[in-house]
């Protein structure tokens, strides 16, 4: 087991000063794992983030919601285009409005491999012989994607040093997983791949199309494929998605219509199955922080 050592960037229950040199707190406290290395994937960086409220407690233990692209949830430095999800203040205000007790947030920090690791292994195994030589030509696959092994860094590598270092509730019903585009594509395979790791996953403007430019909805089908087997062993967890209606995100309804299609026949209905368009929504970090709470929300099981 790696051993619990961590750097602590900004705490407002520790200290009130700005987080890396901008004018921004963190509530509550940002702990960074540096350089966190694993058999499976690449090294990087992971942050956890720790509720307002976490250092007043020795016995109280959190859900935890694991977080893909984990520089762009807290601090506008590392954020991509300098605008972050805000992560911190959405949980807090859910906290301070007492709709919830708060959670433990694990930003994993996404590596130049993002694509490949974030791409699912069994859907891409479902596509023809031609669409897989394109993609592969089109961003440099080797054989396959790499998701396979980046979720067995997450449930056999990171999950046991998190719950070994960190007051958290680690049973399936209150472990979550959630991303967005990209990141809402593995969101979704690690609940369906490791249902009793996690209880729910939040899939935020998922890019079903997997290519740019892609009306075929190929893959949105090959993921239909690979999930109608498991569809009812998988009702005893909650799943959200959402999508915006410009620029990337204008080409999502259609293909999300197809994936409710499939939970809606096998009767998953409000208490584990949602599923939101957002107009005038776009496909970034500014559109995802004003809509953060409500996937939040539903995973903790809190109405807001």
């Amino acid at each position: 087991m790696k051993a619990c050592f961590s750097f602590i960037i900004a705490s407002m229950i520790v200290a009130s000063h700005a987080c890396n040199g901008t004018n921004k707190t963190i509530e509550g406290k940002l702990i960074r794992l540096e350089e966190f290395s694993s058999m499976w994937a690449d090294q990087r960086l992971v942050d956890v983030w720790l509720p307002p409220g976490y250092d007043l407690y020795t016995e109280k233990q959190f859900p935890v919601i694991y977080m893909h692209d984990g520089q762009n949830l807290f601090a506008q430095e590392t954020a991509f285009g300098g605008v972050e999800w805000g992560i911190d203040e959405t949980i807090t205000r859910l906290i301070n409005e007492k709709k919830t007790d708060g959670c433990i947030v694990v930003g994993i920090w996404n590596t130049p491999k993002r694509f490949f690791e974030y791409a699912p292994n069994a859907p891409f195994r479902k596509l023809s012989d031609t669409t897989k030589q394109n993609l592969k030509a089109e961003f440099g696959f080797g054989n396959e994607p790499l998701s396979d092994q980046y979720l067995q860094f997450i449930v056999k590598e990171l999950k046991p040093y998190i719950d070994s270092c960190y007051r958290t509730l680690h049973d399936r019903q209150n472990t979550f997983v959630m991303g967005s585009s990209m990141g809402g594509l593995i969101s979704m395979y690690a609940l369906a791949e490791y249902p009793d790791v996690f209880g729910g996953a939040a899939c935020i403007s998922t890019h079903w199309p997997f290519r740019i430019k892609d009306s075929t909805q190929e893959f949105t089908r090959a993921c239909v494929e690979y999930l109608a087997p498991k569809i009812e062993s998988l009702k005893q967890s909650k799943w959200y998605f959402d999508y915006g209606t410009e620029n990337l995100d204008a080409s999502y309804e259609a293909n999300q219509l197809i994936i409710d299609s499939l939970f809606q026949t096998h009767g998953f209905g409000a208490t584990n199955y949602k599923s939101i368009k957002f107009p005038g929504h776009d496909h970034n970090e500014k559109s995802w922080s004003t809509r953060a709470h409500i996937p939040i929300s539903f995973l903790l099981g809190v109405n807001d």
